[in-house]
């Protein structure tokens, strides 16, 4: 039984090395942080584009705290956790990564998080309508994309609001899920009347 723990624990430590390589290779050595100079780095080695929300994506599972940055610690908490210690095992992880996110229990986290983590500076709650106009296409528009279009088209045409705080935010993706919901509901509803229509 210890001998199984050695190993075990052997092992974690190989793999948490391989992990800590593979950060250095992105890491500016001056700062000991990975930058946005080395996610556009990380970026070109996976063949992905660094607006791809796949990077949003990781970030959250990293539990990254500032926008374009990684230290070794998130670096180490995300890749652990899907796995990866190189950016051939990365490539193939990205898919599998997104499907997670997408699960509606980690998805309302991930919407939270990814308006968290554009606040970038000290006490700031709201961000721009161009940057939250881009996050949306981002963010949700493939899941939602009428609601986020003719949401966008309004805020770009607005007056009003300069502004979005993280109320507005979340309050627009609960719009989206009822929306959601009401026209699957129909949907089913208009299926089964022509089907009885069609029998009769």
């Amino acid at each position: 039984m210890k001998k199984m723990r050695r190993s075990a624990i052997k092992a974690a430590n190989k793999e948490l090395e391989r992990i800590d390589v593979f950060f250095n290779t992105y890491a500016n050595m001056s700062s000991g942080l990975i930058d946005p100079e080395g996610i556009e780095r990380l970026c070109s080695d996976v063949e992905v584009d660094h607006t791809d929300v796949r990077i949003l994506m990781l970030a959250w599972k990293m539990k990254a705290e500032k926008q374009g940055y990684f230290t070794l610690e998130e670096w180490r908490t995300g890749f652990k956790a899907i796995r990866v210690s190189n950016k051939y095992a990365l490539k193939k992880a990205l898919p599998e990564l997104e499907k997670e996110v997408r699960r509606p229990t980690n998805f309302v986290d991930f919407y939270s998080y990814s308006f968290r983590y554009c606040l970038t500076e000290e006490k700031q709650k709201s961000i721009d309508i161009d940057s939250i106009c881009e996050l949306l296409n981002i963010v949700l528009r493939s899941q939602y994309q009428a609601q986020v279009d003719l949401f966008v088209q309004y805020l770009k045409t607005q007056n009003d609001y300069k502004v979005i705080n993280m109320d507005q935010w979340m309050g627009f993706y609960r719009f989206c899920e009822e929306l959601d919901n009401k026209i699957k509901w129909l949907q089913e509803f208009y299926f089964v009347f022509f089907f009885f229509s069609f029998q009769t």
